[in-house]
């Protein structure tokens, strides 16, 4: 389950991306935040298209908690043009996400995360050591029939100081489209 580059307890890897608002985000950016969601995602699977109010609500939720969302697409906009950044722009807009949304225009990130899947989920804690990996819940079609939230519970757990119950499950979704 775990990636080849990122184990649990391992360090996130450092960036520097710009987001759909045009504003160039690095983990400095999210110094203040006590929980960091990494989330790989796009604009045309249709298992991140399922996921995206659910992720909104978990930054609403969890925003005033310490946590900071944040959705990167590193997909060949070539090969699939509807990841394009002019896109990804206005998929934000039309879903009005809560959280930003970076491109990974060479897919380094993608690479330096070892991410094969959209969504993927990273979620980091204030050290940015990596406390749980995998999905977001275990029913991507149908949100009234979710058993287990993963994320939701790794989130929870972590801001009350617990040990992560679940801390890697296999993440599920689309491949991420690689150049070449």
């Amino acid at each position: 389950m775990s990636t080849k580059t990122l184990k649990i307890g391992s360090r996130i890897p450092s960036f520097k991306l710009k987001g759909v608002d045009d504003q160039v985000y690095s983990l400095d950016t999210f110094s203040d935040k006590d929980l960091l969601v990494v989330i790989f995602s796009c604009n045309h699977c249709p298992y991140v298209q399922a996921y995206e109010d659910r992720i909104k609500e978990i930054q609403s939720e969890f925003g005033e908690k310490g946590l900071a969302v944040i959705a990167i697409n590193s997909n060949d906009d070539s090969q699939y043009p509807d990841d394009s950044f002019e896109n990804m722009k206005k998929r934000a807009k039309e879903k009005n996400f809560n959280f930003p949304y970076l491109r990974d225009e060479d897919q380094t990130l993608a690479k330096a995360f070892d991410a094969s899947h959209t969504p993927e989920i990273f979620l980091f804690n204030k050290d940015r050591d990596l406390v749980y990996h995998g999905k977001i819940d275990d029913n991507w079609k149908n949100i009234g029939a979710v058993k287990s939230k993963y994320l939701r519970d790794a989130i929870t757990e972590s801001i009350h100081g617990e040990e992560i119950s679940v801390p890697e499950t296999f993440s599920i979704g689309c491949t991420i489209k690689w150049k070449g």
